[in-house]
Parts: C-alpha cells; structure tokens; sequence
C-alpha cells in the first residue's frame, strides 16, 4: 500500500537537522512536471490521431509510462543518489564519454522543455491579464523563471511544499472538471462504433506519452528521501498512478462532451470549451487558472534537477567542479546556469517549432536507461520479463513518434542534430585534460 512516510530527520553536516521529502512530496514534483502545459495542448492533437479514443491512447501510455516507471524504481532503490536517471546510465556503461554526454544532453533539452512550459505560463497570464500581448508574455514567462529559481535556492523543502500546492490546486480543479463533464457528458460521443482503427489509437499513443515524460524527475529526489530505496519506488508509482487517472478521466468526460471535430478546432482551449456547457464563461477562466498553476508547477519541477544534477557530475568529473559551486553559499551555480539558459531560451527564440525536442531526447534516453538495465538486472533484482516488455514499449513509442511527428518537423530534427552536436562538444571540450577521477569510475564498470 502507498502510504505518506513523514521523515523528520537526521543530522546534516554542519549539525542542524535535515527535513526530508515524504512519499507524497516526491511524487508530487512528479506529477507537477508531468501535468504541466501537455494535458492542455495535446487533446486536440491526440483527437486528429485517436479521435474519440483519446482516452485508449492515454490509457496504453500510462501503461508504456509504467513500465519504464518499474525500471527506474528498480534501479532508484538499488543505486538512490542525487544523480538521478543519470547515474543509472554511469552504472551500466561506465563513467566515459557516452555518460557525459547523455549528461549534457539532458540538461541542455530540459532547460528548453522548462523554457517552453515557462512561455506557456505566460501565454496564458498575456492572455488572462493583457489581452493575449506578446511582450506581456515574455515578461511572465521570464517572471515565473526568476520566481521558480529563487524557490529552488531556498531549497528542496520548499520546491515540495510549493508543488505540494500547486498540485494540489490542478487536480483539485482537474477533478471537479472530470466530475462535471462526466456527469453530463453524451455517451454516443463516446462509442466504440465510432473509433478509428487500432493502429491509429496505438498512434495516439507517441502523442499521449508526452504528457508522462516527466516521471523522469522523481529519481533526482533520491538524495532529499529519508530511505530511497523504500520511498523512491512508491513516489514513483503514486505519481505516475495519478498521473494516469487524470488524464484518462479529462480526456473521457472532454471528448464525452464535444465531438471530435470541435475538439481538434478548439486547440489549447478544447478542456475550457467542454466546460462551458455546463459552467459557463466561469468555466473558461476556471481553466485557465488551472493552467496557470499547472505550468508554474512544471517550471518549478522543471528547474529542481539542476542542483543535485550538477553536484553529482561535478563530482564524478562528468561536469566541471563550477558546476557544483554554490554563487554566495547558497544558489549553486548548476542551478543559476540552467535559469540563465531558460530565461534566454523563453525570451530570445520562438520555441513553438521545436516543442518536440524535449520528448524525443526523453525518449532516447528512456530507450537507452532499459537496456543498459539489462546489464545490471542481477543488482537490482528486476524482472527479465519487466525490463523486455519496458524496452519494447519504449522502443515502440520513440519509432511511432519519430515517423509520425518529429518527420514532419524539419526545425526540431535540425535543433535535435544541434543539440548532440553541442552536447558533445561539451563533453569533450571539458574532459581534454581533465578525467573523471571519483571512486565512482572504479566502480561503474560492469
């Protein structure tokens, strides 16, 4: 049973005592980075591809989503450090350049997929508050950056009682939605008589995965967890079991409420439209404040990776020690680099046409993580059978997209392309004279 373990704490360094994340606050910076901007934007998407299936679509992801959830418990409880996902790719392949790179790869895509949620904020704070301005926008979207950053200085205690608000608020509202477009809804809208073949339900599914990509986070808070090894596992699932009801019962009670064809024309806004019937223009800004604070959240949950992130590769010589330096005792440097890099993201470029960059690298990286488990399965324990039927629902999911989305979107292949390369210029140009000399190395080696 999954259960809130309030820890109190042990001694720190310096003496005072540490206040550890509970159960329910690791999993909630889970499912703040995970229902962020998506569930908004990805229902009409989903309905060109699934139509009024959407819900299957959700349904399969959550189980894709759960699969690599088992492997990365499984690998969390065994080696639970700040370093998160990434360590698990140093246990399987050593702590060379393939390491390092996916190290940089990921920091570099999640500053630009935090970039996005960031400027969706402030699509819709522009939208709410000046009219849809689009200086306006960019000033909120820099704003929640600056305000996200400055939580996370303060520290991880803070980031969870944040998320522990926010997350509260997006599906307290979330669910009062789902009740009242379900209570209303036209079952006729709903039959199976009317949805498309499997294979493009199976389709929808590249497109729905998006919305659990964030799952990925609830392994960097192994280091503010009392007992990881219990604790990780259950934040793991909790997050990823709310995640999936949501979306599932959003995604009923919106296309149960509107044909597929107004779904797909109202865009970003179809879950305020299916409100609308029932409640009204109140329904509209409900939705929008909803919105507000879910991509707040993400931005929140987006940010908090850097700080342990970059002191664990610091210290294993993937990152230079810079990196782990804290900027007046506080802010560490890994932290303020990665806000810069999103503040000039969200303020500089049109991030729209590269919005799939962040899922493909997830991907790739999800990929990779189980099969490298493959080569560790006798440390952690995991079932064979898991990590096979894992890697092949991932590998499913990272082909489907690649020919039905990301083949389409010449802008995001060439920013992908750009990404490795730099990706890889930073490894290299780091290490050229520099070798990763922490006890960690002799030990990655498998």
């Amino acid at each position: 049973m999954l259960t809130d373990e309030s820890e109190a704490a042990g001694p720190s360094p310096g003496g005072a005592a540490k206040k550890f994340l509970t159960v329910r606050q690791a999993a909630f910076i889970g499912v703040g980075a995970m229902v962020g901007a998506g569930i908004f934007a990805l229902l009409g998407a989903a309905g060109t591809v699934a139509g009024s299936a959407v819900w299957l679509s959700f349904l399969l992801a959550g189980v894709v989503a759960g699969l690599q959830g088992y492997s990365f418990a499984k690998l969390g409880a065994r080696y639970p450090t700040a370093g998160g996902l990434l360590e698990y790719v140093a246990k399987a392949t050593g702590n060379g350049h393939f390491t390092g790179i996916t190290a940089w790869l990921t920091f570099v895509a999640n500053a630009i997929v935090t970039a996005m949620v960031a400027v969706s904020f402030g699509s819709y704070a522009s939208s709410a508050l000046t009219g849809s301005n689009a200086a306006w926008a960019r000033v909120f979207a820099a704003l929640i950056i600056v305000v996200m950053t400055a939580v996370n200085i303060v520290g991880s205690g803070l980031v969870a009682k944040a998320q522990t608000v926010i997350v509260y608020v997006v599906l307290g509202i979330l669910t009062f939605f789902a009740v009242v477009t379900l209570v209303n809804m036209h079952p006729s809208l709903l039959a199976p008589s009317g949805y498309p073949p499997l294979r493009d339900i199976v389709s929808g599914v590249a497109l729905t995965f998006f919305a659990f990509l964030g799952f990925g986070i609830i392994t960097f808070t192994a280091k503010d967890l009392a007992r990881p090894s219990r604790q990780l596992p259950k934040a793991m699932y909790l997050a990823l079991a709310i995640a999936t009801i949501v979306y599932i019962a959003v995604s009923l009670g919106v296309f149960g409420t509107l044909t597929v064809e107004k779904v797909i024309s109202s865009g970003g806004t179809a879950i305020a439209v299916a409100a609308e019937p029932t409640l009204g223009k109140a329904g509209y800004w409900l939705m929008t404040v909803t919105a507000l604070f879910a991509t707040a959240g993400a931005t929140n949950a987006g940010l908090y990776p850097a700080v342990g992130l970059s002191e664990r590769l610091a210290e294993t010589g993937q990152f230079p020690s810079l990196m782990a330096r804290k900027l007046g005792g506080r802010a560490c440097n890994g932290l303020l680099i990665a806000a810069a890099a999103c503040l000039v993201l969200a303020v500089v470029f049109k991030l729209d046409s590269i919005a799939s960059i962040g899922s493909a690298v997830a991907l790739l990286i999800f990929t990779f993580i189980t099969a490298a488990h493959l080569r560790i399965r006798a440390e952690t324990g995991a079932s064979l059978l898991m990590l096979i039927l894992a890697l092949v629902a991932a590998g499913a999911v990272l082909v489907t997209f690649v020919f039905t989305t990301l083949i389409h979107e010449p802008a995001s292949i060439v920013t992908l392309l750009a990404i490795l390369v730099l990706s890889i210029g930073l490894d290299y140009g780091w290490k050229r004279g520099h070798h990763p000399s922490s006890p960690v190395q002799a030990q990655v080696g498998h």
